[in-house]
């Protein structure tokens, strides 16, 4: 555990430790989006005369699995910035959690090359949706280690945990409503848009106030 004294004393030089990791798993994410687009290129080889509209009715299935992808894991990102734009020093089992979260975003650009052509086995859908869930659980976790330790923040604010449970549960419901439901596709993971309204009813159920 980080002491308040520690980072006190030393919160520029950990401060710059912290740095270096978040632009380690910044460039993964923007290699794990860019590699997204390499099968797209792929089908451009050998077009020769055949028009450009053919091509991209015929490969409109891998076009959209691209788009699906490119949106989840910039969403994926946005949520790990958020939880922790406010953190100054990683306490113990940050950094561990951090590398698990970056592990689910380079294993991301596997099940979306399967999308197009088995997107509609169940295998596929549980590697796909599992492996976004998986992120958000690390999220979650994050979260959890960071509340524990506020003395690591800059005291501005602390992560929403309860918004990443939130969405895990969803995830999960997206899941198991894309088995049973096989013609409902990845429309379910928009169940995630919810994960706001989900947290106002629990607030007013419980009768906390929103983190």
């Amino acid at each position: 555990m980080t002491d308040v004294t520690t980072v006190t004393e030393t919160t520029q030089e950990r401060h710059r430790e912290l740095d270096r990791l978040l632009t380690f798993v910044d460039a993964i994410v923007a290699i794990a989006i860019t590699l997204l687009v390499l099968p797209l290129a792929d089908l451009t080889t050998g077009i020769g005369e055949q028009q450009v509209t053919d091509l991209l009715r015929t490969h409109q299935a891998e076009l959209g699995s691209f788009l699906l992808s490119f949106a989840v894991i910039a969403r994926l990102w946005f949520g790990q910035h958020r939880s922790l734009r406010h953190v100054l020093v990683a306490p113990d089992g940050l950094g561990l959690l951090l590398m698990l979260w970056t592990a689910t975003i380079v294993f991301l650009p596997f099940p979306t090359a399967l999308l197009a052509d088995a997107g509609a086995q169940a295998v596929t859908k549980i590697l796909y949706i599992g492996t976004i869930a998986l992120n958000v659980v690390f999220v979650a976790l994050m979260d959890f280690v960071v509340r524990r330790h506020p003395e690591v923040t800059d005291g501005l604010g602390l992560p929403n945990l309860e918004s990443a449970l939130a969405t895990v549960v969803l995830l999960v419901v997206a899941l198991i409503v894309a088995l049973l439901l096989p013609g409902s596709s990845y429309y379910t993971l928009l169940l995630v848009l919810l994960d706001q309204p989900v947290l106002s009813l629990w607030s007013r159920m419980t009768g906390r106030t929103p983190a």
